[in-house]
């Protein structure tokens, strides 16, 4: 953050605007709220993993270690509501959902991808990081 309140690198995002009551809809509240659903680790998996194509609900959820069928589901609907992802029943017995992303969580898709790629280069440092710390 830089010493006029805005965030560095260039954008131009005054955050002194949030300083107004809590849950008030300013512009940082909103962009607070957007980045709260994009960032959330869940979300970033659901995210990585629908950048390869559609998937089914048990495919997703094989794919993402640790997380429960409610928090899959929350997060699919969050997303869904959100405009990133679409459900999709195709009339069966049983019925198949599929899941697939939106054109605009697409876009999201490969910065999501950028974040996991430097994530998955950067995780022993990291892991080397936090010993070192905690060893202090």
């Amino acid at each position: 953050m830089t010493e006029e309140g805005t965030l560095a690198y260039g954008t131009n995002i005054d955050v002194r605007s949030a300083a107004g009551p809590v849950g008030a809809a300013t512009p940082t509240c909103q962009l607070r709220d957007v980045l709260d659903r994009v960032g959330d680790k869940w979300s970033v998996l659901v995210m990585a993993l629908l950048g390869d194509g559609p998937r089914r609900y048990s495919e997703l959820q094989r794919g993402i270690e640790g997380i429960s069928q409610r928090m899959l589901t929350l997060t699919l609907r969050s997303l869904e509501r959100d405009g990133l992802v679409v459900r999709t029943v195709t009339p069966s017995s049983p019925p198949r959902v599929d899941y697939s992303l939106t054109p605009v969580g697409r876009t999201l898709s490969t910065e999501v991808g950028s974040l996991i790629r430097w994530a998955e280069a950067h995780r022993d440092y990291v892991a080397q990081s936090r010993l070192r710390y905690d060893e202090q």
